[in-house]
């Protein structure tokens, strides 16, 4: 039976853990470091996938719980999988939806993100049973999986590994993932600990469904990675690097909560332990100080909605740092958002015009600023990954954050 994937080191990166390499699927090679563009819903807001194609984007990721919800994985597979389904012909990767169960459990109806500061005071909860918020939550956690309630009606669902790994296969992407539990980073080391312990055996579970439907596969094999958690604990992360690397996985991806602060460290933790001849993604980690360390502690994928997002409101990044359009120095300000930038934003349009389209409420402002974020965000790990052949990564880095202000 064809391989799912083929994935090669290339050149080490000097003193770090980084690498660059080629990820081959059944859609085609991804040149690692990569970053990839989210297109939750089957689409990249504001985006075409030709648009995108011309961007350079290398690989494209959808959401299960998504997709699953609306319009539902089984009519994706009868539209002969999501690649056909949304005219993508690049490489895919769809995730678990076990980000979901952080983003409507916990996480839901507050301002709780995966990456916190370490002087949020919401890590300073101490006990998850003592937190009396008032909020209700969608999503409620059993040994076996998920039950949620869907935020399009409020129709009940249960997600368990095997559904997961059903509703991938369904969608058909060329990278899937493990079914896990994604915990809070204001969660207690007691929890941490049982839920580390549930993503393991989610992990196993996963991987038996995942080969049974295998088996059956005529074209377009899949690769299943698994997830490593452990929150912010070096003795949980290094445990679950263990784990889930001595697992039959094709690859991996790094997923949980974290500190801002120790970020870096965590990821260096797991990328020690798990093995270096399969790929490793980061999952939604995009601003450029986390994709520099990530890339040198070995880390071959990232995926973030942030660069679309934030050009949706308006935040465009530039070699000096982020800038918001409708900030009123733009408004008669005729220059590109930045001289020597490739994209067709900045070869076509100045500040005074998005400032413009932004300010009418124009859908134009939102594709414009997204074309340049994923151009500039793209290109910029594209780089790291010259730079690592090059022999020039510590210099390149050096020379970026002279510029750039966070």
């Amino acid at each position: 039976m064809k391989k799912a994937i083929d994935f090669k080191i290339e050149k080490k990166l000097e003193g770090y853990l980084g690498r660059a390499g080629i990820l081959k699927t059944s859609h085609g090679e991804i040149l690692t470091p990569s970053f990839v563009v989210v297109g939750t819903k089957g689409t990249v807001k504001s985006l075409t996938p030709e648009q995108l194609k011309d961007l350079g984007t290398p690989v494209v990721l959808a959401n299960t719980y998504h997709l699953y919800l609306q319009p539902g994985d089984e009519l994706v597979r009868d539209a002969g999988g999501l690649h056909k389904f949304m005219n993508w012909d690049g490489p895919m990767m769809t995730d678990s939806g076990g980000f979901q169960v952080f983003s409507l459990g916990v996480a839901y109806g507050k301002e709780l993100s995966k990456v916190v500061s370490v002087t949020d005071p919401s890590l300073l909860i101490p006990e998850r049973s003592t937190v009396e918020d008032g909020v209700p939550r969608l999503a409620t956690i059993g040994n076996d999986g998920v039950s949620f309630r869907s935020h399009i009606d409020g129709s009940l669902h249960y997600i368990t590994p095997e559904k997961s790994i059903e509703i991938q296969h369904n969608l058909g992407a060329d990278i899937i993932f493990a079914f896990d539990e994604c915990t809070s980073p204001t969660e207690n080391d007691r929890y941490q600990e049982e839920a580390l312990s549930r993503t393991h055996a989610w992990a196993k579970r996963s991987l038996i469904k995942h080969k049974e439907l295998e088996e059956n596969k005529t074209e377009f094999p899949q690769a299943l990675f698994g997830i490593v958690q452990g929150g912010r604990k070096e003795e949980l992360r290094r445990k679950s690097a263990q784990v889930i690397g001595a697992m039959d996985f094709d690859g991996f991806g790094i997923g949980g909560s974290f500190a801002k602060e120790d970020m870096s460290s965590a990821v260096k933790w797991v990328n020690e332990e798990l093995p270096e001849g399969k790929p490793r993604h980061l999952l939604g980690i995009g601003e450029p100080e986390d994709l520099f360390s990530g890339v040198e502690n070995g880390v071959d994928l990232f995926d973030c909605v942030g660069p679309t997002r934030i050009a949706r409101n308006g935040t465009l990044f530039t070699k000096s740092g982020k800038i918001n359009i409708l900030n009123a120095k733009f408004v008669n300000d005729f220059n590109n958002i930045e001289k020597d930038c490739g994209c067709y934003t900045c070869k076509n349009y100045t500040k005074a015009y998005l400032s413009h389209l932004f300010r009418a409420k124009e859908m134009l402002g939102a594709t414009l600023s997204s074309i340049h974020n994923v151009y500039f965000i793209t290109e910029l790990v594209k780089k790291m990954r010259q730079a690592i052949i090059d022999g020039t990564f510590e210099e390149y880095k050096k020379e970026f954050f002279h510029e750039y202000k966070k």
